[in-house]
């Protein structure tokens, strides 16, 4: 399955801060917003990953994160020149997909959950169609809102309702299977000229081919796309790190639990940000996985 990361739009809602730079790139406690939703595909066992973003920003993302090859992964990078609507990714991820499963992610969604990975890779084997996942909100006329029948099965969507018939917003994660180029394709601009990503979900419900999957109590799902979010979201992160002693989104422990990259590997990233709380981490969980002769041999090098 490919991964996508739609990581552009201007963030006029978190001016001046995005004057000169992406929001996806803003911190949120101790990290780039953009680690918290690559680690979601990395959870999801995705290992090939496009990041679109606005063209003045490519390098910064490609400084930041490189080809990926340091965490098992293959990145690569394109180019979005205007906000054109959530489906536009796929049409400018097309090459990239190349007929295969697809994950999308939005770049400034915030997912934590102790069963969410396992969640997220159920809902991949099970992939046909589409997969969108349903999140219990206070006010879900801000969102696309889920309705489902009695039995659970999903039997609406609808972008910001008026008057929504549901409270399960749609968060900005969804899996799709090799059609959705084609589909995005046949979407029309919305009243508000843009591709909306609610068309390609209903485009598979007329199919019978779009399945939602709860969330449910357990998962926290952010959007940090305002001053107030994203200070709740930083509040948050540092609230469940402090007292739960692991780190939310640490790329390179999930690429070490996920089997990316080796201990190794994984205790050289760490080291070469030694200095930093960040950097200690990723030592001491490389060292939770190394035989005690292994690990003497690193710490005689370092």
């Amino acid at each position: 399955m490919k991964g996508i990361i739609l990581a552009g739009g201007s963030g006029t809602r978190l001016q001046p801060l995005t004057l000169v730079s992406s929001k996806q790139l803003a911190p949120v406690y101790d990290k780039p917003m953009i680690y918290y939703p690559l680690s979601i595909l990395m959870f999801a066992g995705i290992r090939d990953v496009l990041i679109i973003t606005r063209p003045g920003e490519l390098a910064a993302f490609r400084q930041l994160l490189g080809d990926g090859g340091a965490l098992g992964l293959s990145l690569s990078y394109a180019a979005q020149d205007e906000p054109r609507g959530i489906a536009d990714a796929f049409l400018v991820g097309a090459d990239h997909i190349a007929g295969e499963e697809c994950a999308l992610v939005l770049g400034d969604n915030l997912f934590h959950g102790a069963d969410l990975p396992l969640l997220l890779r159920r809902s991949v084997r099970r992939l046909d169609g589409c997969v969108l996942f349903g999140h219990q909100v206070a006010d879900p006329e801000r969102y696309g809102v889920a309705e489902i029948d009695q039995e659970g099965r999903l039997v609406s969507i609808e972008e910001k309702p008026e008057k929504p018939r549901s409270n399960l917003a749609v968060p900005g994660l969804y899996f799709f299977d090799g059609h959705v180029v084609d589909i995005a394709g046949g979407v029309r601009p919305s009243d508000r000229g843009e591709l909306e990503i609610t068309d390609v979900l209903r485009a598979y419900l007329a199919q019978g081919r779009a399945r939602l999957v709860w969330l449910g109590r357990g998962v926290t799902w952010l959007d940090t796309g305002t001053h107030e979010t994203l200070l709740e979201a930083g509040e948050f992160v540092r609230h469940v790190q402090r007292h739960q002693g692991m780190r939310i989104a640490c790329l390179e422990e999930i690429a070490l639990h996920m089997g990316f990259i080796g201990v190794e590997e994984c205790y050289e990233l760490g080291a070469a940000m030694g200095h930093s709380p960040y950097g200690q981490y990723v030592m001491d969980r490389a060292r939770s996985y190394l035989p005690e002769r292994a690990l003497a041999k690193l710490l005689e090098e370092a």
